[in-house]
């Protein structure tokens, strides 16, 4: 319904009363033309809505319509800013200066901006320790003993100072990633320092943070953390590539897996437990080596060895993960810490069989045992993975359905535009926490796609070949998703309160499966 205000209400208010006239009652032609004016009124006025940008509700459906231009919308086009790389390898590579400094969208409602996925929560509780006091200078610079870098973004360019080696091209992945969140969204990282540690498990110990006289914790960020530390969590540099062992960016991978999943259907594929990858750096994998079949048992698991650097110099011929879907089961066992190989494992539609995790990255919080995984014991790995193949096949639609939502998981909320967004609102939401004016330290180094790119070196070529295909083409025409609030404490704990249900009820059919097959020797 029309609003009583403004033209409308000047023409559906009572005039003022005044006393009866004795003038003749109004002819024919004179309501007609009263007609003819109110009508063109109420569709001038129609027009003057559509063009305004005015919100009009409806009280009965409680929905809404909105223009929010006045004049016609001409779509936004996306623009390509390839990158500019001087010529020769004996010039000095610079970054460019024409680069947009803000990037454009589409102008709609913010409330239809779609809401991130669940796991984008976690920011708040990693960024928790800090909500009170605020991050000082102090407090970062007590981090760089840990840290392999220190990056700060200044007016929308990032410098870099290395305080030590990372392993392999960690810390040029994760460096790169975040240049190309600068070349997808520029203008929408404030001015901040962060202290990045490359190194695999996490530092930050809550306990030495706790009590009357404990100071506030360095804040650290990293790849993967757990129950008693305070990392905080960050995505890991394979989602540009690990140039080291031929992992393609995480968009082009994603890409080869779906494909691969529809090679063979999930019912046609090995009815067993598939682990592939290196046991000697860890003595959990060493332990799961121990499940593999022998003469004398069959415990339902088919483990093989990676041998890196035999398959690099066969050429990466063996070690395509898109070709790995070949099994109805998959087992995820984490190394020295959290394992890059989780995601590539849970992205294929076959059931991922996780071994009790000590670890989390950045999204995995989110995901829930029996819906997206199953659990494995750590601690009697052989008859839980016995257990889990037999109830798979013969619960075969449960069990595909579990494999169908951790891989619709990886497509669909774990995209490359996600991983972007959760590393521009962890950014946003930590600078917020700043309680001092960043700056650039002395010695560092302002890098972008430009000095990192064009004459990149090393790994046959692979390490610009990654750099180059996963290289953000320009600025967004589409706002990031929103991120969600915080999760209510009472909410936080029923949810971790079902994850732990889950485990103890898969805990208690694994035991009675056992106790039944005693039973019938």
């Amino acid at each position: 319904m029309l609003q009583r205000s403004g033209l409308a209400g000047h023409l559906f208010e009572k005039p003022p009363w005044r006393p009866p006239s004795k003038r003749r009652p109004p002819t024919t032609v004179a309501l007609l033309v009263l007609t003819v004016f109110l009508m063109a009124a109420l569709v001038t006025y129609s027009l003057w809505i559509g063009t305004s940008g005015v919100l009009i509700k409806n009280s009965r459906d409680k929905t809404s319509s909105v223009v929010v231009s006045k004049k016609p919308k001409v779509p936004i086009q996306r623009i390509e800013i390839p990158l500019n790389c001087t010529n020769g390898k004996n010039q000095t590579q610079t970054c460019p200066t024409n680069y947009p400094k803000t990037f454009r969208t589409e102008d709609i409602d913010p409330s239809l901006n779609p809401v991130c996925p669940d796991y984008f929560r976690w920011i708040h509780e990693d960024l928790r320790p800090w909500k009170t006091s605020g991050i000082t200078r102090g407090m970062v610079e007590r981090a760089n003993g840990a840290a392999t870098f220190h990056l700060v973004i200044k007016g929308g360019k990032a410098y870099v100072k290395n305080y030590r080696q990372a392993i392999q091209t960690r810390d040029v992945f994760t460096i790169w990633g975040i240049l190309q969140l600068l070349r997808k969204y520029p203008g929408g990282l404030p001015d901040l320092e962060i202290m990045f540690d490359t190194e695999d498990r996490p530092g930050i110990r809550s306990r030495d943070y706790i009590g009357p006289n404990a100071t506030a914790p360095p804040p650290l960020f990293r790849y993967c953390g757990d129950k008693e530390t305070l990392d905080i969590v960050f995505p890991d540099w394979s989602f540009w590539g690990w140039a080291e062992i031929n992992i393609k960016p995480w968009d082009s991978i994603l890409k080869e897996i779906k494909e691969g999943n529809r090679k063979i259907k999930w019912i046609d594929r090995e009815p067993y437990a598939y682990w592939k990858g290196n046991p000697f750096v860890d003595e959990n994998r060493q332990d799961l080596l121990k499940c593999n079949v022998t003469d004398q048992q069959d415990w339902n698991a088919r483990l093989f060895i990676q041998d890196w650097i035999l398959e690099g110099q066969q050429g990466f011929k063996q070690s395509n993960v898109a070709d790995q879907c070949t099994y109805r089961y998959k087992i995820y066992i984490e190394g020295y810490a959290w394992s890059v190989s989780e995601k590539y494992i849970l992205a294929c539609d076959s059931v991922t069989f996780m071994v009790q995790p000590q670890f989390y990255d950045f999204f995995m919080r989110s995901m829930q045992p029996v819906e997206h995984y199953w659990p494995i014991r750590d601690d009697d790995k052989c008859r839980s993975l016995k257990f889990a193949v037999d109830w798979g096949n013969n619960h075969k639609k449960k069990a595909h359905e579990i494999g169908k939502a951790a891989s619709s998981f990886m497509q669909e909320q774990l995209k490359m535009d996600y991983v972007y967004d959760y590393m521009y609102h962890l950014l946003n939401e930590y600078a917020k926490l700043l309680k001092f004016e960043p700056r650039i330290p002395e010695g560092a180094t302002e890098l972008c796609s430009e000095v990192m790119a064009c004459h990149a070196e090393g790994q046959q070529g692979r390490k610009k070949k990654f750099m180059m295909e996963s290289l953000v083409k320009g600025p967004s025409i589409t706002n990031p998703c929103t991120l969600p609030p915080p999760y209510d404490r009472l909410a936080l704990a029923a949810f971790l309160r079902r994850k732990d249900n889950s485990i103890l009820q898969v805990k208690k059919w694994e035991e009675g499966y056992w106790e039944s097959l005693n039973k019938q020797q």
